[in-house]
């Protein structure tokens, strides 16, 4: 595995760099944050109204890239942008890797691809909630919240966040930047559930579809 700062990783350092990478097409940017995946060793990340990448099916992460590909006016390569993204699974786990990851309930409830996609999704995400070293909570939408929300976000390896919104990804390794990041998520952790508790949460929306 290349560490976090290794030439083999990719390191955008402004949302130019992002937009350079997205002008070629999804698939090209997919391919650089499996590669930045592959030289995490721990992750931690929110992600409040969508099912986070590394958890994605094929047909769930293609949907999501054919409306990147639509709002950015680019060429649709979401298929190809789908097997790079979901091809991130293989790391879980992989060499004492650890993820913990903060979803919105939120995330259970949108529609992404309509109700066959939304079902396989969410049956995929329980059965991957046993997973080692991946850590899966749940922030219910009545939840006391002790920090707002804002855009998902992921911190790899403790040093370096990628923030993302429509405007593409902010790389950010600023260390008084980075810590502010770490601080919401131990806010936002205060307000999720684990275990049983998620499991039950994703089988009611499952159930919903």
């Amino acid at each position: 595995m290349s560490a976090p700062n290794s030439p083999e990783t990719p390191q955008p350092s402004d949302a130019a760099s992002w937009d350079d990478l997205l002008a070629r097409g999804t698939e090209h940017i997919q391919r650089a944050f499996r590669e930045l995946t592959a030289a995490t060793s721990d992750y931690a990340g929110h992600s409040p109204d969508l099912i986070w990448g590394n958890l994605q099916t094929p047909a769930y992460a293609q949907e999501v890239l054919c409306m990147v590909a639509r709002l950015h006016q680019l060429p649709d390569d979401s298929q190809a942008g789908a097997a790079e993204r979901t091809a991130r699974a293989r790391y879980l786990g992989q060499d004492g890797r650890t993820d913990h990851v903060l979803l919105g309930e939120q995330a259970l409830l949108t529609g992404i691809g309509g109700a066959e996609v939304m079902r396989a999704q969410l049956q995929h995400l329980l059965g991957v909630l046993d997973v080692p070293g991946l850590r899966l909570g749940i922030i219910p939408a009545r939840a006391r919240l002790h920090v707002y929300p804002g855009n998902g976000f992921g911190i790899h390896d403790g040093t370096r966040v990628e923030v993302e919104g429509y405007r593409g990804c902010e790389t950010i390794t600023d260390p008084k930047r980075v810590g502010l990041f770490h601080r919401a998520f131990r806010l936002l952790q205060e307000s999720a559930v684990y275990g049983q508790d998620a499991r039950a949460l994703i089988t009611d929306a499952l159930h919903g579809w």
